[in-house]
């Protein structure tokens, strides 16, 4: 029921003209939720995690941003000359701190947070819960680039973005599962967000480093972002040790 709620009232709140605030239903949604079925703080995954678990949330960005940034820059699909690079690093900056906060209220604290915990709760299995809040949180996100907001994207560009956004739906998850901690996915997304449309901008929209070839190099909606982003994602599965999963949590407790 939470996650058909989510996905209209964002739909609406896109296709109505209301892009820049469709995510904030989604923290009325959490804490009426939460507050009815009363999950614990672990099973939400309120809880700091590992420190090492952080410095897989920061890999993930360098690894694929970097990497796309350096392909691109090889090939020469690149334009420099006039970013403003103090604005940059300001905007960057902003968008990390008060990201943190802004996604574990409402895309982390959702998909991660309550939908991961209440699914747990119900007795299915990591791998499981894992694969669905990652399916949902791509279904979640069709109404952006379909509504024709500034988040829009040519049709052709649609699949490969859903592929993306299935994959760091995984990642994200998979550093939830890892880590026992929202906290931690919440820190790599809020990461990812001011990096990735900042330096290579979003929608149609072409970022700071003005790479135009974002079919190929985006690292959200590219060929080459579903090759960096998957090999990420294999890289952290085989991390995911499933078996040592529920002992972990169990000890958390």
């Amino acid at each position: 029921m939470s996650v058909v709620i989510a996905i209209a009232i964002t739909a609406i709140l896109d296709f109505t003209g209301y892009f820049n605030f469709s995510a904030l239903p989604l923290v009325v949604i959490i804490l009426l939720f939460w507050f009815i079925y009363r999950l614990n703080k672990v099973e939400f995954g309120l809880k700091l995690g590992p420190l090492k678990y952080y410095g897989y949330a920061l890999l993930y960005p360098l690894f694929v941003l970097g990497t796309t940034a350096i392909i691109a820059l090889i090939y020469g699909d690149y334009s420099i000359e006039n970013v403003d690079w103090s604005k940059l690093a300001l905007n960057i900056s902003i968008g990390s701190i008060f990201g943190i906060l802004m996604v574990l209220l409402t895309e982390e604290g959702f998909f991660r947070g309550w939908l991961w915990g209440s699914f747990k709760r119900s007795g299915m299995s990591s791998k499981r819960v894992l694969i669905i809040t990652s399916i949902l949180f791509t279904i979640w996100h069709i109404s952006a680039v379909t509504s024709g907001t500034s988040y829009g994207l040519p049709l052709h560009q649609i699949p490969v973005y859903l592929v993306n956004a299935m994959l760091l739906g995984m990642i994200w998850g998979l550093l939830r599962l890892i880590s026992g901690s929202v906290v931690v996915a919440a820190f790599c997304h809020a990461i990812w967000n001011p990096f990735a449309y900042e330096l290579f901008g979003f929608g149609e929209k072409v970022g700071a480093l003005g790479i135009t070839n974002t079919a190929f190099f985006g690292p959200e909606v590219g060929y080459l972002g579903i090759l960096l982003n998957g090999l990420f994602f294999l890289w952290l599965w085989n991390k995911a040790k499933f078996g040592e999963i529920k002992k972990i949590t169990t000890n958390s407790i």
